[in-house]
């Protein structure tokens, strides 16, 4: 399987998990708020303070974002491009989102596909800073109640990155079992979560949210990407039993790689390797 030698040295846990209750619910975008803000209010309306959400369109202006690109530095395995800002309105045409926090206030981790003013299609990295809603739009949401995603260096790929950690439950009515993820490098997405669905005695889940990166990709249909450094949203997916009772993930995703080429697809079971990270939520059906 395919690999990228990481700045840090791998810690033993390749899965950093938080089992939780949560909810599935929607809610719209407030225009003229910044997209932050916009999901914060989203999210403690119900009565959570953060989770994971999936966008099937909006608007956003002004708007910010970044790709993947190679390290200038050698610092890390891959880093980010500058940072662009279109003009005009830009619409979403998908997008996977984790709420959570860093350095002690909310924040979030986007990545997406967009149609610019320009008409061309782009993707990359939402910029939580710069990105403000431009007309309302509906997202759907799963809040958290017991754990929530916290931004922490990581020294094996030295940046920050968000990760689960537990927190104490509230009043929320939280209806499922859930369990927040962080999936660490170099380890074959499909085959993570399937091997953790079997330790943990779950037969079916479906996944929440989904935002990370992985090493090119390889999808069902035989299209391939060949760019090692993606940014990747999780359009759609389940773990479920095949006949023979074997579990299997299946995965939908979008991604943008750093040379700028766009991919959809199925992935391919056994052939995806995290880059950096993958951060998602399995709810038990």
């Amino acid at each position: 399987m395919r690999s990228i030698a990481q700045p840090g040295t791998a810690t033993p846990e390749r899965i950093q998990w938080v089992e939780a209750r949560g909810r599935a619910f929607a809610f719209t975008m407030a225009a003229g708020l910044p997209l932050l803000e916009a999901a914060r209010r989203g999210f403690a309306e119900a009565g959570f303070s953060g989770g994971v959400l999936s966008m099937r369109g909006g608007a956003l202006g002004p708007f910010a974002y970044v790709m993947p690109a190679l390290s200038k530095t050698g610092a890390n395995a891959a880093f980010y491009s500058d940072t662009f800002r279109p003009a005009g309105v830009t619409r979403l045409k998908l997008g996977a989102m984790t709420l959570g926090e860093r350095d002690g206030a909310p924040f979030f981790h986007c990545h997406g596909l967009w149609t610019e003013g320009d008409g061309r299609l782009h993707g990359g990295h939402v910029l939580p800073e710069e990105s403000i809603v431009a007309e309302p739009f509906v997202v759907e949401a799963f809040g958290l109640d017991g754990a929530v995603f916290t931004a922490a260096s990581d020294p094996e790929t030295n940046f920050k990155l968000f990760g689960p950690v537990a927190r104490a439950t509230t009043n929320a009515r939280a209806e499922s079992r859930a369990f927040a993820l962080r999936l660490r490098p170099n380890q074959d997405f499909a085959a993570a979560l399937e091997t953790f669905c079997r330790q943990h005695g779950v037969l079916r889940a479906r996944i929440h949210g989904g935002v990370g990166s992985t090493i090119g990709a390889r999808f069902t249909d035989g299209r391939s990407v060949v760019p090692f450094a993606t940014e990747l949203a999780i359009n759609a997916g389940v773990i479920t039993p095949d006949a023979d009772g074997t579990l299997q993930a299946t995965l939908d995703v979008a991604l943008v790689d750093y040379l700028g080429g766009i991919a959809e697809g199925r992935l391919l079971r056994g052939d995806n390797p995290v880059l950096m990270t993958m951060e998602l939520v399995l709810e038990v059906v």
